[in-house]
């Protein structure tokens, strides 16, 4: 098999959304399994609504993600000469054509056919121009654009698309379509093609949208004795109404931006959006990104579109479940010395961050984040939901409150207790906090629920987190016990 060379090419008009990151995810893991080379081509022929503000966003939220191009970034915009090189060579061959309709010409054309009921499609009427009736339109300073010269014969022109399997298109319904306009400018469908012969593409994997243009771009090619590439078009990713999902319809919400910016981890974010659209054999729906190389193939690709769901809402329930879900798993997994760099940013970007973490509480700060963890479900959450262990700080929880400190009154009197027996301690840590804990219950005579649940939310301003005993000891004695103590008098 020769070298495989794919490519993402995004038109730069707006933010990195997911359906885009999900076409680049789907590129770099083909690359990466053949060992082949992944291209990134930023297609910015549209002056009008190209930016560079959204070029740098495509850039940073690719190499957020970890998918690292092999080659490029190129830019369309800088090679309108060889677009045009390949226009002449079509006209000089005789595979195209220059076309001096006019607008209100075509568009009476079109007002004919709609009026009668009839498909409208180019009538080829410039198609058989003389050269002698070319020169003279020219001479007399009349626009014109160049149209490809579709094939008048019987037939059709067919692919093997890797996903939708056998795609045809029959000539008579492709009509002699504009590839440069009458300002001299390419149009998308003869850069893109002459594009990927430039990069030597040998797989365009791309939405099922572009399904349309391919046997166009495939006309183009042939004519100018290329070999087309291999297509796979992958189904695309919609929203909750099945329509087609975009930063200006939805918001900053399908965009890679957003979930960066909210806590996810780059692969826990790839493997989620690998799995709109995707499946193996297996039924797998966790990988490592060495698994996932390994597993990763064009025919697990669905035909079937895949639905979004961009609903916002609270750090568990903000947006899809299920991609909330699976960044929880890759927090509570990942390799310790993976995640603590994006804790300590966290906790940089939130104020929360001290030098001691990085230095005489290096293990204290280690072990911290190992306890709370399991229990978060983004990196921001470490800021948020573990803000009472980085500093005092935080907010409590009405319920918690309510249910945990004052529902009984005792609690007036043991939470002072409390506080005493663990500030007695000679060593402070999970085992003489327990016995310190259950020794006050037996004391009391009170369920070790009433106190435990009590210490708890004292502590943290929470009902629920990590083992006590565990927790107590990573908050500290002077500061459990200040804790404590505060909480007794607003009871």
């Amino acid at each position: 098999m020769n070298e495989v060379r794919v490519r993402f090419a995004p038109s730069p008009t707006g933010y990195l959304h997911i359906g885009g990151a999900r076409t680049a995810l789907y590129n770099w893991l083909y690359a990466r399994k053949h060992n082949g080379t992944f291209v990134l081509r930023i297609e910015d022929t549209d002056e009008e609504r190209s930016t560079r503000e959204s070029i740098d966003e495509i850039l940073d939220g690719l190499k957020w993600m970890g998918l690292q191009w092999d080659e490029g970034p190129y830019f369309q915009s800088e090679r309108l000469g060889t677009h045009q090189q390949a226009v002449r060579r079509l006209l000089e061959q005789g595979s195209a054509y220059r076309c001096f309709c006019t607008k209100e010409e075509l568009e009476a054309k079109r007002a004919h056919a709609q009026e009668h009921k009839l498909d409208y499609k180019y009538d080829g009427t410039c198609r058989n121009l003389t050269p002698q009736q070319i020169e003279e339109r020219t001479a007399s300073g009349q626009p014109c654009v160049v149209r490809f010269k579709t094939p008048r014969q019987d037939g059709c022109i067919a692919f093997e698309d890797r996903v939708y399997g056998r795609v045809e298109k029959r000539y008579d319904d492709i009509e002699d379509f504009v590839i440069l306009r009458s300002d001299g400018k390419p149009l998308y469908l003869l850069s893109s093609a002459i594009d990927d012969m430039t990069d030597r593409i040998t797989h365009v994997i791309r939405g099922q949208d572009g399904l349309g243009n391919t046997p166009r771009q495939i006309l183009i090619l042939s004519a100018l004795g290329y070999t087309p590439p291999v297509y796979a078009h992958i189904s695309l990713t919609l929203d909750t109404k099945k329509a087609k999902i975009s930063k200006r319809k939805h918001g900053e919400v399908v965009t890679v931006a957003y979930y960066k910016e909210r806590g996810f981890l780059p692969w826990a974010l790839c493997n989620f959006l690998l799995l709109l659209g995707w499946s193996n054999s297996e039924d797998r729906e966790f990988f490592t990104r060495e698994e996932l190389i390994e597993a990763f193939d064009l025919d697990g690709i669905a035909r079937h579109n895949s639905v979004f769901n961009y609903t916002p809402g609270d750090s568990v329930n903000w947006t899809d479940p299920k991609a909330v879900s699976m960044n929880a798993r890759y927090i509570s997994m990942l390799g310790m010395d993976e995640l603590l760099p994006y804790v300590a940013a966290e906790l940089q970007r939130s104020g929360l961050w001290q030098e001691s973490y990085a230095a005489g509480k290096k293990q204290w700060f280690r072990d911290t984040v190992e306890l709370i963890r399991t229990r978060l479900h983004t990196i921001n959450d470490f800021s948020t939901r573990g803000r009472p262990y980085f500093a005092d700080d935080f907010e409590f929880e009405e319920q918690a409150v309510a249910k945990n400190l004052k529902k009984d009154e005792r609690l007036k009197t043991l939470l002072p207790a409390a506080a005493e027996a663990l500030a007695g301690l000679a060593v402070f840590d999970v085992a003489s906090i327990e016995n310190a804990v259950r020794e006050l219950c037996e004391r009391e005579a009170v369920k070790p629920g009433l106190i435990i649940n009590a210490i708890r939310t004292a502590c943290t301003g929470q009902s629920a987190g990590p083992g006590l005993f565990e927790l107590v000891a990573a908050i500290g004695q002077e500061r459990t016990v200040a804790r404590l103590r505060a909480a007794a008098g607003c009871i």
